[in-house]
C-alpha cells in the first residue's frame, strides 16, 4: 500500500525501491525504515512510497491515510496467504519470540525447550513451501535485533541445509534446534560487548569466543536435545582446517550437526547488517566462503546449501552489483551463482562466470 511519509513509522519495510532523481535507489525494496532514514526520505522531497501491511516486529501496520492500495503493490510473500503465514512474516514474529526468551535467559531462566520448538517448527515447515524467501532473510536485518534475527535464521538455514543432505526428519529438527541454540550463551556474556556499535578489541572477542561454551552449559541439561545436537552447539565455531574455536578441532573431529550450523551461522551473518559492516549479496557471500574461506567449511555441506541457489529458475529477474536488470536465461549446477542472464535493457546475453567483477546482488522476482 502507499501512504504519505508523514504516516510511516519505525519497523515499516519498503515494497519497492525508492528513487529520487538518478536511476540508483535512494532506499531499497525490503528496507526497514527507521526514524533516521524516513528523514532522509523527507531530504529528497519523497512524497509517498510504498510499504508492507506488516511491520518487521511482526505487527500489522494500519495508517491513518492511504494514498494507494492497488492490487500487487505488495509483496505476497510478507502477508498471510490462504494456506497460512508466509515464511517472512512467522520469521518476524519469531525474532520477538526469540527476544522474549534471550531476555528470560539473561535473567537466569533455563531453557524451555517446548516453547522452542513451538517458534521454530512452524518455521521450517514454511521454508519448505517458500525456498526462496529463506535467501532473503537478510533483508529483515535490523542493527538492534540481529543478535535475535540471527538465532532464527541459522535455524531455518541448518534446517534447509540438513533437509538437502537428505537428513532424516528427526535429525533435520535436531539440526535446526541446535542452530537455534547455538548462540544462547551469549545471553550470559556482558551487554556492553554484546551491544558495541564499534569493532571489538582483542580482550573483548576473547569473551565472545566463549559463548559455544556457555551455551553448552545452558542445554547441557534440557531434556528432548540429542548428545550430538549439544555438541554441535559447544563446536559450531570449529572449522575443518583448526583455526575455529573453542578448541582448534579439525576435520572428523568436528561433528556433521557442527558443520553443518557453522556454514549456516557464517552464511547469515555475512548477509546481514550490522553496527560495524553492512550487508552482502547472499549470491557474493557464497562466492567469498567458497573460494576465500575454502578449507574451513565441509564441501558436501557447501554444495547443500549452494543448491538452494537452484531454486531461482529460469525467467527469474535479477539485479545486478552495477545496478542493471537482468533475467535468468540457464543455471548450472556447478556455478548456481553465475548463471546465463540476459540485460533487461539492452538484451545483451552475457555468462556470469566470464565477467567477475559484476555479481547478483539480488532476485527481484522469482519465476517458481
Amino acid at each position: 500500500m502507499r501512504v504519505k511519509i508523514e504516516e510511516l513509522k519505525e519497523g515499516c519495510i519498503l515494497s519497492t525501491d525508492v528513487f529520487s532523481r538518478t536511476n540508483r535507489p535512494v532506499l531499497a525494496k525490503k528496507t526497514i525504515l527507521t526514524e533516521q532514514l524516513i528523514e532522509i526520505l523527507k531530504i529528497y522531497l519523497i512524497k509517498d512510497v510504498v510499504v508492507e501491511r506488516i511491520l518487521a516486529t511482526g505487527k500489522p501496520f494500519i495508517p491513518a491515510g492511504i494514498v494507494e492500495d492497488e492490487e500487487g503493490q505488495h509483496s505476497p510473500n510478507i502477508l498471510s496467504e490462504e494456506n497460512g503465514p508466509s515464511l517472512n512474516q512467522l520469521y518476524l514474529n519469531a525474532v520477538q519470540e526469540y527476544k522474549k526468551e534471550y531476555i528470560s535467559w539473561q535473567s537466569g531462566m533455563p531453557i524451555k525447550i517446548a516453547r522452542v520448538r513451538e517458534i521454530l517448527l512452524p518455521l521450517l515447515d514454511a521454508a519448505e513451501k517458500s525456498i526462496a524467501d529463506i535467501f532473503n532473510l537478510h533483508h529483515f536485518s535490523m542493527k538492534n535485533e540481529y543478535l535475535y534475527q540471527h538465532s532464527i535464521a541459522v535455524g531455518i538455514l541448518s534446517g534447509f541445509i540438513a533437509k538437502r543432505m537428505n537428513y532424516d526428519k528427526g535429525d533435520i529438527i535436531q539440526v535446526a534446534l541446535a542452530g537455534f541454540l547455538a548462540d544462547c550463551g551469549m545471553a550470559k556474556l556482558s551487554t556492553k560487548i554484546i551491544n558495541k556499535q564499534t569493532s571489538l578489541t582483542v580482550e573483548e572477542f576473547e569473551d565472545i569466543k566463549e559463548h559455544p561454551n556457555l551455551s553448552y552449559k545452558m542445554v547441557q541439561n534440557v531434556p528432548l536435545l540429542r548428545e550430538a545436537t549439544k555438541l554441535a552447539i559447544v563446536q559450531h565455531h570449529e572449522r575443518l582446517d583448526g583455526s575455529g574455536y573453542p578448541f582448534g578441532e579439525k576435520e572428523d573431529k568436528i561433528h556433521p550437526f557442527a558443520k553443518i550450523i557453522g556454514l549456516a551461522d557464517t552464511f547469515h551473518a555475512m548477509t546481514s547488517e550490522r553496527f560495524y559492516k553492512r550487508k552482502l549479496s547472499p549470491f557474493k557471500v557464497l562466492e567469498m566462503i567458497s573460494e576465500d574461506q575454502f578449507g574451513k567449511f565441509d564441501l558436501k555441506v557447501l554444495k547443500a546449501l549452494s543448491s538452494g541457489f537452484m531454486n531461482f529458475s529460469t525467467g527469474s529477474k535479477i539485479k545486478l552489483s552495477n545496478g542493471q536488470q537482468a533475467e535468468i536465461l540457464f543455471i548450472e549446477e556447478t556455478a548456481p551463482t553465475r548463471p546465463l542472464i540476459r540485460i533487461l535493457e539492452t538484451d545483451e546475453i552475457i555468462h556470469l562466470s566470464k565477467h567477475r567483477q559484476v555479481f547478483i546482488e539480488e532476485i527481484v522476482t522469482s519465476a517458481e
